[in-house]
């Protein structure tokens, strides 16, 4: 698991349970570095199914990635209608395609070759749900330019890194060795990890979920 720098110390008490309806380590540690007390929950949702819909449907990548975020969201929001639930999503978007997590490594070598040297976007949607409906929303996008790297060194990379890449949308790291696949970066650094932080910390404060 990935470490960051502490936020703050001292947890903040919420007025309900904050539950994070997703797996991910990262944004989990991100919120728990800010100081909140939050656990986490993985929803049951068949992404690839949903997606699949959503782009025969002709959805957009923010709409995909807001869709996704809102479905984890309510997934675990009715279990736990006393909660506040956040239901996270992020997808990548290189020309007119939406790429997810690579399912294998070979997939993520193919996908980190097609971006070699070309520029895509990131967008990372985060859905609150507050006593088992939505009341809040935001979608952020950041835009990521790869440098133009080797073939023997991207299997390395792949090789070394797959345990933890491929719970990635385009199948790499930018808070460890995946930074070195990259020439340039536009964007705010916690939503490229997946969690637009930021956002977040403001609404829960502005509504009194939190300390400010």
């Amino acid at each position: 698991m990935q470490t960051f720098p502490r936020l703050f110390h001292k947890a903040a008490m919420m007025p309900r349970p904050l539950i994070l309806a997703s797996g991910s380590e990262i944004r989990l540690t991100l919120l728990r570095n800010a100081g909140l007390e939050v656990s986490a929950i993985r929803p049951r949702v068949d992404e690839e199914m949903i997606k699949s819909s959503l782009l025969s449907e002709g959805a957009s990548p923010r709409d995909l990635a807001d869709a996704l975020a809102e479905m984890k969201a309510r997934k675990v929001a009715e279990k736990n209608p006393e909660a506040l639930v956040l239901g996270c999503d992020q997808v990548l978007a290189f020309g007119t395609e939406v790429w997810g997590k690579p399912e294998t490594p070979e997939q993520a070598v193919e996908q980190l070759t097609r971006l070699r040297g070309q520029t895509h976007r990131l967008l990372s949607a985060v859905v609150l749900y507050d006593k088992a409906e939505p009341v809040w929303r935001h979608v952020e996008t950041a835009s990521l330019t790869m440098r133009d790297f080797s073939p023997e060194w991207l299997a390395g990379y792949v090789a070394r890194n797959w345990d933890e890449i491929r719970h990635c949308a385009g199948g790499y790291q930018l808070e460890s060795e995946g930074i070195r696949l990259f020439t340039a970066v536009q964007g705010d650094y916690f939503t490229i990890l997946g969690l637009p932080l930021l956002p977040v910390l403001l609404y829960l404060g502005q509504r009194g979920f939190i300390e400010t």
